[in-house]
């Protein structure tokens, strides 16, 4: 009996350590694999980094079209809009019909800074 549970605890014991070691193999692949696509991209993972850095500016939520094209230069118009869709931005035209970009998860500032505008207007 006694050497039964022996084999049973050492095959156990085998299995959580070759799971282990496969686990810590796989996550090292992957964050190489992961490395690698994004040096292959370099130019399209830098400029979504770039209009996030715009974007996220503390004191303007929202940037104009022009703004962007021209701090992010060498693209064409519907290739930069397609980055900034991938930077997580929404589109937005102005009553002039002019162009502006903001992030999705800068939405609650806008709105809290448009109601803080519209009580001060009011006072």
């Amino acid at each position: 009996m006694e050497s039964a549970l022996w084999s049973t605890l050492s095959a156990l014991l085998g299995a959580l350590v070759g799971g282990g070691i496969s686990y810590v193999l796989n996550r090292q692949q992957f964050s190489n694999q992961l490395r690698i696509q994004q040096e292959q991209h370099k130019v399209e993972f830098m400029a979504e980094e770039t209009a996030r850095h715009f974007l996220s500016h503390k004191s303007f939520t929202d940037r104009s079209f022009e703004t962007l094209r021209n701090h992010l230069g060498g693209f064409g118009d519907d290739e930069l809009r397609k980055i900034l869709v991938r930077a997580g931005a929404i589109r937005v035209y102005r009553e002039d019909g002019s162009e502006w970009w903001r992030l999705l998860s800068r939405m609650d500032e806008f709105i809290e800074r448009k109601a803080l505008e519209k009580i001060t207007r009011e006072i």
